[in-house]
This record gives C-alpha cells, sequence and structure tokens, in this order.
C-alpha cells in the first residue's frame, strides 16, 4: 500500500512495518524537514477514529541516507515488548551492501571497537582502551551474482562485490565503518567513501535494510519482511 509516497508493507492496531526511502530521516529535530515519525503519524491520523495526536514509538533506526525496513510501535505496550526484543535475541536485522573490492573471505565475522565525535557526526575504529568506545560486531556472506539485491547501472561498475549482513550490535554508522575500514567502502557513502563522488552513481549510498525479522508483540507469532524475495 502506498500512503504519502511511503510503503507501508504492514499495519495493525501494534505495529506499522514500512519502507524508508532514500533522504528522509527516521526522526528529526530539524523543524520543517518531514521525516518518517511526522509523516507516519500524518498517515495515522487520517486513517483512525481517534482525535489527537497518534502514538508512534521509534524502535530502530535507519541512517538518513539509508533506505530499507522499520518497524513502529503503535502502542506503549508493542513498544515494550518490540524494544525487549531488540536489546534481546528476537530481531534479526539483515541487509545488502554493495562495495568496492571484495572481502579477504567470502563469509566472515568482523569485529572492531568504535568511538563517535560527535562534532563530526562522524564514527572510527579504535582501540578497546578509547573512552567511550563500544564493540561492534557484524557477520557478512558474499553474494552470489544471481541472486543481487543491486543491479543495473551500480551491478555494472568494475570490481565491486554485494555483501548480505547481519547486525549483531547497532553501533553508529556501524556497517560503513567496518566495511571501509576493511578496505571495502559502499558505493555511494559520501562520508566514508569519499572517492566516490567521481562516480556519477554517488547520489544514494548502495546500503539497504532488506529483512526485518521479529514476533508480533500481541500475538507472538513470528514476522519476517524480506525485499529480496
Amino acid at each position: 500500500m502506498i500512503t504519502n509516497a511511503l510503503e507501508i508493507l504492514y499495519e495493525d492496531n501494534y505495529i506499522l512495518v514500512c519502507i524508508k526511502p532514500h533522504g528522509i530521516a527516521t526522526q528529526s529535530r530539524t523543524l520543517g524537514r518531514p521525516d518518517m515519525v511526522s509523516l507516519l503519524k500524518n498517515h495515522i491520523h487520517k486513517t483512525s477514529r481517534t482525535k489527537g495526536e497518534p502514538y508512534l514509538a521509534v524502535i530502530h533506526r535507519l541512517d538518513q541516507p539509508v533506505t530499507g525496513i522499520l518497524v513502529f510501535a503503535k502502542t506503549p505496550f508493542a513498544a515494550r515488548e518490540l524494544n525487549r526484543q531488540l536489546t534481546g535475541k528476537g530481531f534479526g536485522k539483515y541487509y545488502r551492501a554493495l562495495v568496492e573490492g571484495r572481502p579477504p573471505k567470502p563469509e566472515g565475522i568482523l569485529e572492531h571497537y568504535l568511538v563517535k565525535d560527535s562534532r563530526t557526526n562522524l564514527s572510527r575504529v579504535c582501540r578497546p582502551q578509547v573512552r567511550d568506545s563500544k564493540l561492534a560486531r557484524l557477520r557478512y556472506l558474499t553474494v552470489p551474482d544471481s541472486h543481487r539485491y543491486f543491479s543495473g547501472e551500480y551491478a555494472a561498475l568494475p570490481n565491486v562485490t554485494e555483501l548480505e549482513i547481519k547486525l549483531d550490535t547497532g553501533r553508529h554508522h556501524q556497517i560503513r565503518v567496518q566495511l571501509a575500514h576493511i578496505g571495502c567502502p559502499i558505493i555511494g557513502d559520501t562520508k566514508y567513501n569519499p572517492d566516490c563522488t567521481a562516480s556519477p552513481l554517488w547520489r544514494n549510498i548502495c546500503l539497504s535494510a532488506c529483512r526485518l525479522d521479529f514476533y508480533h508483540p500481541k500475538t507472538g507469532k513470528l514476522l519476517c519482511f524480506n525485499l529480496c524475495d
């Protein structure tokens, strides 16, 4: 269902699952600039019989340039249950990334300590002893050409590899920083792959939250949303 140019994958009285487009923040403090929360609240207000501002809780976020699947809670109960899954092992967050080069192994685990610079809004790999550093862990798998999510002009670029990534932690700019650190920066990532601006494709980062698995907060049913099917 398309609503306000946003694609709603699933909605009931407890949750709303949608696709965040490129360039729209999950939630922004900037007045006058639309974000997912304001757009979805407007959608709920128009389709609901209740008056007043609707309840909508952010459960997880995507970087503004990144597209992909997000779930929001429509009640405090649903928010508590989804946050419990998010901090435990109930959430499965999978991404696809098109990167320059190729990782040293076709599949593996990346573990680094990251620290965020609040002045520049950038993160970097550091030693564990660095103050405020946090462990970041992800798992990656090389995707065969026949199962690529990114296609067309992006896939035609020389020396690129598509990776499926599962996050074990949710650190600031984690995927972008870790892949750039191993020499496989993401195509179109102007923050951690500035040389990509020489390409006409730099407008959109080739990183998508393509799959999300979690249990419905009320029914307990496993819900799986996959853009790669």
